[in-house]
């Protein structure tokens, strides 16, 4: 039957489901890591980390497949194919008797849920580009971000009720809506024209193309530093708020207060960036991102943790500059790509998910009695971005003058 969208609001609503899924799976757990933990006999309690890190390296695997393939094959269908794949990793975690086998199934669930979260972006990309790409992509994550504010309590409530388990089960009931919805209502996006045949010379030529386009490159590379640093922050929420605060009831609380700072500045997002461009507001937002660690790190590197009150505003602050980070550095990496959006997403959200993990890795290693290191984390991830913004300035002007033809640069 032929499926016909009555409102672009609606595609929003969609694409907006999908990308949650990957939220829901990371967040919703974040207050079961102690009772996960206790129940698979972990004895190192820094190994708790990697049940957020690990869905991490699926997600960025993952999109090696999904982005190709949905290439081929189209949009809707592989989306399906990822789901699948994350019911059985979700069983997998639910009767995993150890943590070697948790992790394994954390694993398998980013590479099940890559297939959603990189396919929307192409699925957005199909149909609309430049600012007003931006302009959805930031109502697409506005609307995503209201995930990570429900999705602890919602995890607290299930871990409380029914325990642990039942927070897996829930995640795959709420998937099955949201494929339900997908299957009723949303058009397939790639016109059949412009599927590739499956091969693959698709991933080797379209990655050789990616690498040709400077501005996919430095985005792609500047989303990997921002990812990684927040990153941080997920995996190492839970052992901030109630290890080294003591705040363990009001832990989603908090969480969901500080996700909202992500969702009202994407808001914000989506009307500024048709009146400024992407990259002036991405320009803006990473010094911000930037000084505000300093501060944090000049003021308080010689003492111990300050009072909950100034760290919730400097990571609001942190978090708030981030959501004018996200939807525009990747629309911006997808820009130039457009006539490969599928495996152009796949490169995108492997090279900044792959970057990411180490990156997140290596600063949540220095987390222990202090959240002085991830803010130590943030700015030097906030620095180097914003040394890729200058070096990208200075050689499409070098470009333009050589060559006498305009480059993108959506300032």
């Amino acid at each position: 039957m032929e499926i016909k969208q009555k409102s672009e609001l609606e595609f929003i609503a969609i694409m907006a489901s999908l990308m949650s899924l990957v939220a829901l799976a990371i967040d919703a757990l974040l207050p079961a890591i102690e009772d996960i933990s206790a129940s698979l006999n972990v004895v190192d309690q820094q190994n708790n980390q990697l049940l957020i890190t690990m869905i991490f390296l699926g997600l960025g695997c993952g999109q090696l497949i999904s982005g190709p393939l949905s290439d081929s094959l189209g949009r809707k269908p592989v989306i399906y194919l990822g789901f699948i794949v994350f019911v059985i990793a979700s069983l997998i975690c639910v009767f995993a008797p150890s943590l070697e086998v948790m992790i394994i199934g954390r694993i398998l669930q980013g590479i099940g849920i890559s297939a959603p979260r990189t396919i929307s972006i192409a699925m957005v990309r199909d149909r609309f580009e430049g600012n007003y790409m931006a302009k959805i992509m930031s109502f697409v994550v506005a609307i995503f971000i209201l995930v990570p504010v429900v999705a602890p309590a919602l995890g607290k409530i299930l871990l409380d009720l029914y325990g642990w388990k039942a927070i897996f089960y829930g995640q795959m009931f709420l998937g099955l809506l949201i494929m339900t919805w997908l299957w009723r209502r949303q058009p397939e996006t790639l016109k059949p024209k412009d599927k590739k045949k499956i091969k693959l010379s698709l991933f080797i030529d379209g990655t050789k193309e990616f690498l040709k386009h400077k501005n996919a490159v430095i985005f792609t590379v500047f989303s990997g530093f921002i990812t990684g640093s927040f990153m941080v922050y997920l995996s190492a929420s839970q052992h901030i708020f109630e290890q080294q605060y003591g705040l363990k009831e009001e832990f989603p609380f908090i969480f969901a207060g500080l996700a909202m700072g992500i969702g009202l500045s994407t808001f914000f997002n989506g009307t500024l960036v048709v009146k400024f461009g992407m990259l002036k507001l991405v320009r803006i937002f990473t010094i911000i991102f930037t000084i505000n660690p300093l501060v944090y790190i000049l003021l308080f590197s010689q003492t111990q943790n300050p009072s909950i009150y100034i760290l919730i505003i400097f990571f609001w602050i942190q978090f708030f500059a981030l959501g004018f980070l996200f939807g525009n550095t990747r629309a911006l990496a997808m820009e130039p790509i457009g006539h490969i959006a599928g495996v152009g997403a796949a490169v995108n959200g492997f090279v900044s998910t792959m970057m990411a993990v180490p990156i997140a890795s290596l600063i949540g290693s220095f987390l222990d009695k202090k959240a002085l290191p991830l803010f130590v984390g943030f700015f030097v991830c906030g620095a180097i971005s914003y040394l890729l913004i200058i070096y990208l300035k200075q050689y499409n002007k070098k470009k333009s003058i050589k060559t006498g033809v305009p480059v993108f640069d959506n300032n």
